[in-house]
């Protein structure tokens, strides 16, 4: 690592990178490509089988997840539901991006609405259900058993927004794309 970051900074807009004087410097040339990419992505992360579709027109080497994993303080290289993605490190503090894309943002917001309506949606159609089954006598229920009190509410609305965080985790999270 010492003897990589001793070289001299390689633009990845240079037009002399064809042919490069040492591995070392072929290297740094394909470290700077690979972070400019990925800072110019909105999630700072890309599926790696991408990449390497991309490979000859970037000039990339012919290993470019073993150059990936060769430098983890930049990189960090997920394989989570069998989809390898690499990811900027410097663009994400924890599991939440530093700047969001206002794209980035609506998407967010629209996922929370309709996560919002699905439960929505639930809600009425489990209630419908269980006034079927009481007009039909399979079930004997109070009505003070459906009608939550205020604090029950309170709570039943702090574990779905909780249960929201996590559902988004999951879908917009660190490394499914």
């Amino acid at each position: 690592m010492r003897d990589f970051n001793s070289t001299p900074y390689i633009s990845p807009y240079s037009e002399d990178w064809v042919v490069p004087a040492t591995d070392v410097d072929a290297e740094k040339r394909s470290v700077a490509v690979l972070h400019e990419l990925l800072s110019l992505t909105m999630w700072r992360k890309i599926s790696v089988m991408k990449l390497e579709h991309f490979r000859w027109e970037f000039g990339l080497p012919e290993d470019t997840a073993r150059l990936l994993l060769r430098h983890p303080c930049l990189f960090y290289l997920s394989n989570r539901y069998k989809i390898h993605t690499v990811v900027l490190r410097e663009g994400y503090e924890g599991s939440e991006l530093r700047v969001k894309d206002p794209v980035v943002a609506a998407k967010d917001r629209l996922g929370e609405l309709m996560q919002e309506g699905l439960h929505e949606y639930n809600q009425r159609h489990r209630a419908a259900n269980l006034e079927k089954k009481r007009r039909r006598g399979d079930v004997d229920v109070k009505k003070e058993e459906d009608e939550p009190e205020d604090e029950a509410a309170r709570l039943d609305s702090a574990e779905k927004r909780e249960e929201r965080r996590r559902f988004y985790k999951v879908l917009f999270g660190d490394d499914n794309r």
